[in-house]
């Protein structure tokens, strides 16, 4: 029998996820609720989604969001971890006010909060704190009693994140041809932001040259640089290059793109090229188009030869990291003696957003933070 772990004062964990369409008739409704309030009309959606189409109107976010349900549920059952999973989305069903009311009606007071973006930024934590904080509202407003909700800490740098990404280049290299693989670079890639977001994201004292963002994407893929080198004896050169990029062109986002790094690449006589999307915890629509779709074309029409390596996915190694965090802050929370396991030059983040971090052009209130008014 595996020993019983403690997850006290916590009751339930919610994994919290953005959402993607499920069938071609989705595929507008989902964008009106990713860009609701910016009044973008229903034509112009429809071109923006045009790369859904070309996969059937099928975003794969949710059947991984399923897969990962079902390996966090067997790693908590056969570590004695006695904690339901839920699931809900910000943009799509499962929405995330209809699985915290589901949660509320099954007597769940206490929740912590797995959002599947491992980094700050505004758009990958605060805007899902906001989510947690409107949805709570609608439980409030309907007279329900709200649960207090905490969401774990960044996990960019947790081993269970970074090591099974560091074997995903590891095969990634073994796949290009042997003539060109002693070669060929690394090239990291994550979600492109606006300049002003990334600057901004962290906190406050941190903020700067690119932020929190910037310099936590920098220190994981220094790790796993360095691990490749340490595994395999060769240095191989590295870039940290964007990918994703949407809005208006006249403001700055975060450079250079994927394919203009490609085409570098190929300028400089470098033989071929890894693709390591360490920004995205699975395969979902910015990998499958952004990566396998347009960067392979680019390579493609360059003659560059190129390898995509996985994300964690719902890698045992990652559900285990998430028992971990769970642990961590539950014993925080307890008053307990806290291990924060953590690589890389940056240590563990902070458990409590604080005030100020990745802050929103248009402040909206927040949960899980030091200002959330759902303390």
């Amino acid at each position: 029998m595996p020993e019983v772990l403690d997850a006290t004062p916590y009751d339930a964990l919610l994994l919290l996820s953005f959402g993607g369409p499920e069938g071609p008739d989705d595929v507008v409704p989902f964008l009106e609720n990713v860009t609701r309030g910016r009044g973008i009309p229903k034509e112009r959606l429809k071109e923006v989604g045009q790369h859904y189409f070309l996969f059937d109107g099928i975003s794969p976010i949710n059947d991984q969001n399923r897969a990962l349900l079902d390996a966090l549920r067997k790693d908590f059952a056969e570590h004695g971890l006695d904690l339901p999973v839920y699931w809900g989305n910000r943009n799509w069903a499962p929405y995330l006010t209809d699985t915290l009311r589901e949660m509320a009606a099954d007597g769940r007071r206490r929740i912590l909060v797995l959002a599947t973006s491992a980094y700050a930024s505004y758009s990958g934590c605060r805007q899902y704190r906001e989510d947690l904080a409107g949805a709570l509202a609608v439980l409030e407003a309907e007279g329900l009693e709200a649960p207090r909700v905490d969401k774990l800490r960044h996990y960019f740098n947790h081993p269970g994140f970074v090591e099974p990404m560091t074997e995903g280049v590891l095969r990634s290299l073994a796949e290009l041809p042997e003539e060109v693989r002693p070669g060929a670079h690394l090239v990291f890639t994550t979600h492109s932001i606006p300049v002003a977001a990334a600057d901004t994201s962290g906190p406050a004292d941190g903020h700067g040259d690119g932020g929190a963002y910037v310099r936590q994407h920098l220190d994981v893929a220094r790790l796993i640089a360095e691990s490749v080198r340490e595994r395999t004896g060769t240095d191989r050169p590295w870039k940290l290059v964007y990918q994703s990029r949407s809005g208006a062109p006249h403001i700055p986002w975060l450079e250079p793109d994927i394919c203009d790094h490609l085409e570098e690449l190929h300028g400089a006589g470098v033989p071929a090229a890894v693709m390591v999307p360490i920004g995205f915890v699975s395969d979902h629509m910015e990998v499958l188009y952004d990566l396998d779709t347009e960067a392979r074309a680019k390579a493609r029409e360059l003659g560059l030869p190129v390898s995509r390596s996985a994300t964690v996915g719902s890698d045992p190694r990652f559900a285990a990291a998430v028992r971990d965090l769970v642990l961590e802050r539950a014993a925080a929370g307890s008053g307990r003696q806290v291990t924060r396991c953590a690589l890389g030059a940056l240590g563990a983040s902070h458990d409590l957003c604080p005030v100020g971090c990745c802050p929103a052009r248009s402040p909206k209130p927040a949960a899980a933070g030091a200002d959330s008014p759902y303390a």
